[in-house]
C-alpha cells in the first residue's frame, strides 16, 4: 500500500472500532490463555483450551467468559489507537521524499508503537488479569478443599483457608470478587500508580519486539495483493495479512507473555511462587516446568491475536474513521 496520511482523529476512531470489535469477538480466548499461562504443573485445573472454555460456562455461565472484558473494551480504543498511529507517525517520519521503507525503517518504526502503546497495555493488563485469573484461582481453593475435606474430614472444610500471595507480597486470604474499579483504587491507595505499572518492563519486552515483527511482516505480505503501488489491496488479503502478521509475532513473543502474565498476576494459588522481577521469574519457570512452559497460551494467543489485527487492518486501511469524519462535517454542513 502506498504511504497515505489519514488525519489523527481518523486513526484514532479506526483504531477504537477496530479494537472494540475484536476484542468482543476472541476475549473468551484471551481469558484462556491467561488461565492456562498461570497454570503451574502439577495444579492444572485445566487440560487445554477447549477443556478450560468448557469448565468456565459451566462453573461461571456464559458471562464468565467475558471477566475482564469492560477494562478491555474501555482502554482497547486508545490503546489500539496509539500503536496503529504511532506506527503510522513514525513510518511517515522515517520515509524520505516519498521513498520506500527499508526494513530496518519499518522495525523502527513498529519499535516505536510499541513503546508508545504500553502506556495505555500494562494497567489495561494488569487490572484484566486479575479478572481472568479469578476463576482459576476458585477453582484452586475448590480443590484444595477437597484434598482437606478427604484427608481430614468434612468438619475442617471451614476452617482451612486458601492461602495466596500477592505480587512480591506476604502471604494472604484470597480476595472477594472485586471491580477494575476497586482493584484500581485499592493498588492507587497502597502503592501509588507505580501499583498498576507492575510488570512494565515485561510488557515492553513482550510488546516491543511485537510490533517490530509485526508492522513490518504485515507492510509486506499486504504489498503481495496489491496490483500496483498506488492502489489498497483487496479487502480479503489485508485481513489474511493481519491474521498472519499477528500470529506470527504472537506466537514469537509468548515466553515474554507467559512472564509478564505470572509478574502481573496479584494473587497466587496454594504453593504457587511469587517473583521478584523478569530473570528471576524466567529463572523459576525454566527450573520448576521446563522451556515448554514459556509457550503456554500460544495457541490460545495466536487465536486471539490473528482475528483481532487482521479487524483492525481492515478497518483501519479502509479508512472507515476518515468516512465517519466525513458523514459527521457533512451534517454539520447541512444543518448549518
Amino acid at each position: 500500500m502506498a504511504e497515505k496520511q489519514i488525519s489523527l482523529p481518523g486513526k484514532l476512531i479506526s483504531g477504537g472500532i477496530a479494537g472494540i470489535i475484536g476484542v468482543t469477538c476472541v476475549f473468551p480466548i484471551d481469558l484462556t490463555k491467561t488461565r492456562l499461562q498461570n497454570q503451574r504443573n502439577g495444579q492444572q485445573i485445566y487440560k487445554n483450551i477447549w477443556d478450560c472454555l468448557r469448565k468456565t460456562v459451566r462453573s461461571e455461565g456464559y458471562f464468565g467468559m467475558y471477566r475482564g472484558a469492560a477494562v478491555n473494551l474501555t482502554l482497547v480504543t486508545p490503546e489500539k489507537a496509539i500503536k496503529l498511529a504511532a506506527n503510522d507517525f513514525f513510518r511517515h517520519n522515517l520515509a524520505k521524499d516519498g521513498k520506500k521503507l527499508t526494513l530496518l525503517q519499518e522495525m523502527l518504526a513498529g519499535c516505536g508503537a510499541g513503546t508508545c502503546q504500553v502506556i495505555i497495555t500494562t494497567p489495561m493488563e494488569m487490572l484484566k488479569i486479575q479478572l481472568q485469573d479469578a476463576g482459576r484461582l476458585a477453582s484452586c481453593q475448590k480443590t484444595a478443599a477437597g484434598i482437606q475435606s478427604l484427608t481430614h474430614g468434612a468438619k475442617h472444610l471451614n476452617t482451612i483457608p486458601l492461602i495466596t500471595r500477592a505480587y512480591n507480597v506476604g502471604p494472604a486470604l484470597v480476595a472477594p470478587k472485586m471491580s477494575a474499579m476497586q482493584i484500581a483504587y485499592g493498588l492507587l491507595c497502597t502503592e501509588g500508580v507505580k501499583g498498576l505499572y507492575k510488570g512494565l518492563g515485561a510488557t515492553l519486552l513482550r510488546d516491543v519486539p511485537f510490533s517490530v515483527i509485526y508492522f513490518p511482516l504485515f507492510s509486506n505480505l499486504n504489498k503481495l495483493g496489491q496490483s500496483s503501488p498506488d492502489e489498497r489491496a483487496p479487502f480479503f488479503h489485508s485481513f489474511i495479512a493481519g491474521c498472519i502478521a499477528g500470529s506470527a509475532a504472537a506466537v514469537a513473543v509468548n515466553p515474554c507473555d507467559v512472564i509478564k502474565t505470572r509478574l502481573q498476576s496479584l494473587h497466587k494459588g496454594a504453593n504457587e511462587e511469587t517473583y521478584s522481577g523478569i530473570i528471576d521469574c524466567a529463572r523459576k519457570i525454566w527450573i520448576k516446568e521446563g522451556p515448554s512452559a514459556f509457550l503456554k497460551g500460544s495457541g490460545c494467543r495466536a487465536l486471539v491475536i490473528a482475528p483481532l489485527f487482521g479487524i483492525a487492518q481492515v478497518v483501519y486501511f479502509l479508512g472507515v474513521g476518515e468516512t465517519i469524519l466525513e458523514f459527521a462535517q457533512l451534517n454539520r454542513l447541512t444543518a448549518g
